[in-house]
């Protein structure tokens, strides 16, 4: 039921959303890809200018800090009035490198309006986030009714490899009763979603050598293998001929989903015609439940650049997702075991272990997550839908570790069709503005 309250807070909200476009617009033209080097400026600068946006709307500190050699995050503070709670709002301001940019349909660091989509690098994630929590501050005339930490970093699309150091070197700044992460998806632009749980993240690379050097395939091709050849079998080997991960030891969650529509969720996924999916169980069972394994990258010679010779070594890099309950440091294990184990014809095999990510999952009991309930009800019109993501988010665990008595909540910017990390990511503007009014709602409805 609605309030009075709640009505003048959907009023302001409405120029408030409005200014918090243009912001969104401004972020994404900022090509913060924290993964290449020469972009570490635009980190930088993208961080600095949601400070400069924080300082506008009446934040009392507003600090860039880093960890160590990490990437810079902001953290802004609004005191709590008496007596009420404080709330940390998460979301990251780097993106994804682009892929092809011939590919895209648009610029992809030009933000373009396409059928109520807002298409850009970082539209969705997580600059989408970032934008909101502006919104929702602007439309309470920066003076929430709850205390709030505006927490954002640079450096989640790089796994967040300092923010252990940044929780305890600013614990106390961070603290907070109820946590707000802006970085998952909903089920639909209609239904309003809390993830539940997510998967964690091991990759690794394998390196496999067969020769000390190049020679001529014609002269001693036969007797002699190549090492892409036993590399590409070494890769064949982590499914089992359903399409299950083939790597021993590894978990899978025992919790019940509800399932996914195969031909929505294919036409979603960009599947064509006539391929199989693979793997056994649900969708929803195979996407959140169960471990997943892909090769990301293999070294080898371009189709262009291909001369008749035996590549002496070939390297690929495999990521491995875990499922809820596995522990990440178990699985590394078992995927660099599986790896050195299951090379052909005596190759040599070296791996080497790379990112690492706990995956995690929650029970979403608790007059927080009451609250958020009925909040996100009222902006969607819809009930909420508990909700499992395939991908990895690690730094949630860090946080749940950090703040054992923080209320944690997952919520949505993004939707099954904004292709995260993908070519022509993009933003429902419609979904976006329902996200704005259920947190606004949300710390309306948590203030005393």
């Amino acid at each position: 039921m609605t309030t009075a309250a709640d009505d003048e807070i959907r009023a302001a909200l409405a120029g408030a959303v409005a200014d918090a476009r243009d912001v969104l617009e401004e972020l994404v033209r900022i090509p913060s890809i924290s993964a290449s080097p020469e972009h570490a400026g635009d980190v930088d600068a993208v961080i600095a200018r949601v400070a400069e946006l924080a300082t506008d709307l009446g934040a009392a500190t507003t600090d860039i800090v880093r960890s160590g050699s990490g990437q810079p995050a902001l953290i802004a503070s609004w005191p709590a009035p008496e007596g009420a709670p404080t709330v940390l709002l998460y979301a990251h301001a780097d993106v994804q490198p682009t892929g092809p940019v011939s590919e895209w349909t648009s610029a992809p660091f030009e933000p373009t309006e396409r059928d109520g989509r807002l298409y850009g690098r970082g539209a969705a994630d997580d600059k989408a986030g970032v934008a909101m929590h502006l919104a929702v501050l602007r439309a309470f005339g920066g003076k929430p009714p709850v205390g709030v930490v505006l927490f954002i970093e640079g450096e989640e699309e790089i796994g967040s490899p300092t923010l252990p150091g940044l929780l305890r070197e600013h614990r106390d700044k961070l603290a907070s009763d109820v946590i707000v992460i802006a970085d998952s998806g909903n089920a639909s632009v209609d239904v309003p979603a809390l993830t539940t749980s997510l998967r964690g993240l091991v990759d690794a690379v394998v390196e496999v050598r067969m020769l000390e050097q190049a020679v001529h395939s014609g002269v001693f091709g036969g007797p002699v293998g190549d090492a892409l050849s036993a590399l590409c079998r070494l890769l064949a080997t982590l499914h089992d001929d359903d399409g299950d991960v083939a790597i021993e030891g590894l978990h899978n969650a025992d919790r019940p989903v509800p399932d996914v529509a195969e031909e929505k969720w294919r036409a979603e996924a960009g599947v064509l015609p006539g391929v199989q999916l693979i793997g056994t169980g649900s969708i929803a069972e195979r996407t959140w439940m169960k471990p997943a394994v892909s090769v990301l990258a293999i070294d080898a010679p371009a189709t262009s650049n291909a001369i008749n010779i035996l590549l002496p070594r070939a390297r690929a890099v495999v990521s491995l997702r875990l499922a809820p309950g596995e522990d990440a440091q178990a699985a590394m294990k078992s995927l660099v075991a599986h790896l050195e184990t299951h090379a052909p014809w005596g190759a040599q095999v070296e791996v080497t272990s790379g990112a690492i990510g706990e995956a995690f999952a929650l029970e979403t009991i608790g007059p927080a997550y009451d609250v958020a309930r009925s909040a996100f009800a009222d902006a969607y019109g819809r009930d909420v839908v508990e909700m499992g993501i395939g991908g990895s988010i690690p730094f949630i665990a860090e946080f749940a570790r950090a703040y054992p008595g923080a209320a944690v909540l997952v919520t949505g910017v993004g939707d099954p069709a904004s292709r995260w990390h993908g070519i022509d990511e993009s933003l429902h503007l419609g979904m976006w503005e329902k996200a704005c009014l259920a947190e606004a709602l949300l710390l309306q409805r948590l203030a005393p």
